[in-house]
């Protein structure tokens, strides 16, 4: 027995297996095999990858808490790359970043398909066994969630299938390698019902709206083999669905309460401000659930009262009337300011209606990079975006204990928007940190942190491609009937269809997400949210362009400074010294921090113009060559009859022949001398620096 619910014994179970072809690869998924006490199980296999993945559902409703208890957790195995984790317990603890993101992609394709109502505790587990660096483990975790719901006895409007498409050059690739994302213009996961697109998420190189409908065509047809062969699955594998009972409040004690509400509406649409509209609905709630007591329960009348007021928002907008009184396609007022805070090295302050950022960027070395272990060995990242939303944001009393799935998920869209946009390590080597602290919010703070975070890096001085800018589009739809809202608040993204979040600059799409509640996306109507995202993207780059409108010319006066020289390769020895205790006297003797890297290129971190300055002097007499006609100080090193050896710095040595006035000096004395060339035994020769070279005796 498991959750309540009664699957025969494991003996009784029968196996099945299915393969679908996708992109180069093959696709197989087999179920009767592992995990036979959950309510659904399934092993999904390609290439060398493989997941398990496994769903148990409560039938034990005894508590409707008005929404859905669905968990998904995506976890990796280190060994299913070889790998023994690092750290001090050398076994895998709390879910990675990267474990997070791929747990938030499978949620978001399969919630949707839950009949709305079911309140049963789900958990989804999906576990990576064994890994090919090649075959991407998010989307197989997809396959493999949806792959075992459809065998399990959940109510689940399966199934779904998920590809990764991407775009190299003019060419369009399912499934690609490892090799070809990294050469990828435009890189999306996206999943796909019969019906239509389920989610979507990507990050994309500045293309046009129309270019992004193009991968989503292919990526459904791509996407086409694998539902046919889940459906297969289905109907091999399928078992009775069990019963269950729905967590919303009667139909007729809706209908009495709308009766109730209706009159109250007009008064609520139309008031700008979340808090007055909350206190009047409020209100007009308290009056309907007296009006109505003793029909339910009070938990029973206030889920009715919610209910109701969703139905009669959707309606208004379904009729081009929004809560707040804006038109479907009206983003809210912005304002904007950068430079906010003083010692920041960049800053800016975005408020967009009642959600606002205050975003900062911080520069750094590179050796302050994220170093993040993967399967596939250790990666740096030198752009990093983190998201805060502290509870005072939305008025709410609760403990702060560092990011949740949310904001990692909030700041990893961020980071995807605003990175086509910042500058290759070659052109900018600083590690930029851009963080955005949520200090209100109703609706779309992600897209507000992409705006702040766009005029933050242009203050800093980071010489960004263009500026960039995000909003949260809305879908209310009701049979044929549908309207897209531009710039959506929190009420409507709760009562709505749909949240499709667009980034970009005015040449293109950076970064998107989708997530919707219908179970599938039609293509007209996203189409046209694109085309209505572009129209209200324009507005707010032109907004912010008032504002700040192309990067600082000059870095703030509180970012360390940078030089980039190059020395030859085989110098980089004497700089380094035995044990690196020369590079380590002279930035502890320059404050600065310096970097070599074998290629020859150092770089020179420094607080001030003057120790900057000092530290790229040492190192080009430390590791440079002697210059004809420069005067040296320098340090006889070996004394012959013939002269004297001196060393001038480093290792570099030249030879002072005797027979010049007080040219005999002992080992060890400092001597200051001159270089006049190389003599004809290939040495640099050194004279007195008032000597013209011509009175050395030679040796």
């Amino acid at each position: 027995m498991r959750g309540g619910g009664g699957r025969a014994a494991s003996g009784m179970h029968k196996a099945h297996r299915v393969k679908a072809a996708v992109g180069g690869t093959t696709l197989a998924l087999e179920t009767g095999c592992i995990a036979q006490l959950a309510d659904g199980a399934v092993v999904a296999r390609q290439g060398d990858s493989m997941v398990v993945a496994a769903v148990v559902a409560s039938q034990d409703v005894s508590e409707d808490h008005g929404f859905f208890p669905l968990t998904v957790e995506y976890r990796e195995k280190m060994a299913s790359a070889g790998r023994i984790p690092g750290g001090y317990l050398r076994r895998e603890s709390r879910s990675t970043e990267g474990e997070t993101l791929i747990s938030r992609l499978i949620d978001r394709s399969i919630r949707p398909l839950f009949p709305a109502g079911f309140r049963g505790d789900t958990q989804v587990s999906i576990t990576l066994m064994s890994h090919e660096p090649d075959i991407d483990p998010g989307v197989l975790g997809i396959n493999a969630a949806g792959a075992a719901l459809l065998c399990s006895d959940l109510p689940w409007d399966g199934p779904v299938a998920a590809v990764r498409m991407v775009r190299i050059g003019e060419r369009l690739v399912a499934a690609p390698t490892a090799a070809e994302q990294a050469k990828a213009s435009l890189n999306l996961v996206a999943s796909f019902t019969r019906q239509g697109l389920v989610m979507a998420e990507g990050r994309i190189d500045q293309e046009p709206e129309e270019r992004l409908l193009e991968a989503l065509d292919c990526a459904w047809e791509a996407a086409d083999p694998l539902l046919a062969a889940l459906e297969q699955l289905g109907e091999v594998a399928a078992v009775e669905t069990r019963s269950y009972r729905l967590g919303s409040a009667h139909e007729d004690l809706v209908r009495a309460m709308e009766e109730h509400l209706i009159p109250h509406f007009a008064a609520i649409t139309g008031v700008s401000s979340k808090r007055q509209r909350q206190s009047l609905q409020q209100s007009a709630q308290a009056q309907a659930l007296v009006a109505l007591e003793g029909l339910a329960s009070p938990e029973v009348l206030a889920q009715a009262a919610q209910t109701a007021m969703r139905r009669q928002l959707r309606a208004e907008a379904l009729r081009g009337r929004r809560l707040d009184g804006r038109r479907l396609n009206e983003i809210r007022t912005i304002s904007a300011e950068t430079g906010w805070l003083p010692r920041a090295h960049g800053s800016a302050v975005f408020t967009r209606g009642e959600t606002q950022a205050v975003v900062t960027c911080t520069l750094g070395t590179s050796r302050e990079g994220q170093e993040i272990e993967t399967l596939d060995g250790s990666v740096r990242r030198r752009f990093l975006v983190h998201y805060n939303f502290p509870p005072y944001s939305v008025g709410e009393v609760r403990p702060s204990r560092g990011p949740g799935r949310r904001e990692l998920g909030h700041g990893s869209l961020v980071r995807a928007a605003l990175e086509p946009a910042v500058p290759e390590a070659s052109a900018f080597p600083f590690t930029i940190r851009v963080e955005s602290e949520i200090t209100q919010s109703n609706g779309s703070s992600s897209m507000a942190s992409v705006c702040g975070g766009s005029l933050a890096l242009m203050d800093a001085g980071v010489p960004i491609a263009a500026g960039v800018a995000g909003v949260a589009m809305g879908l209310v739809m009701e049979g044929e009937s549908h309207a897209v809202l531009t710039d959506i608040t929190g009420d409507e993204d709760h009562a709505g269809d749909m949240d499709f979040k667009v980034a970009g600059t005015r040449t293109g799409i950076t970064a998107v997400q989708l997530d919707n509640k219908l179970g599938a996306v039609p293509t007209a109507i996203l189409a046209g949210a694109l085309r209505q995202a572009r129209q209200a993207r324009l507005q707010i780059l032109d907004a912010m362009g008032a504002v700040c409108d192309r990067p600082r010319t000059r870095l703030g006066g509180h970012v360390p400074r940078v030089e980039v020289i190059r020395i030859r390769p085989n110098r980089i020895r004497e700089l380094i010294g035995p044990s690196g205790k020369t590079i380590q006297e002279l930035q502890a003797a320059t404050g600065t921090r310096i970097e070599a890297g074998r290629d020859g290129t150092v770089r020179v971190w420094a607080e001030g113009e003057a120790d900057l300055a000092q530290a790229l002097s040492r190192i080009r007499d430390l590791t440079g060559l002697a210059e004809v006609d420069r005067v040296y100080q320098g340090t006889v090193a070996t004394v012959t009859e013939y002269g004297c050896y001196v060393r001038l710095f480093g290792s570099v040595e030249g030879f002072l022949p005797a027979g010049y006035e007080n040219a005999s000096p002992s080992a060890g004395a400092r001597v200051t001398v001159r270089v006049v060339g190389v003599d004809r035994r290939g040495r640099i020769e050194l004279v007195p620096p008032g000597d013209t070279g011509e009175s050395g005796q030679g040796g």
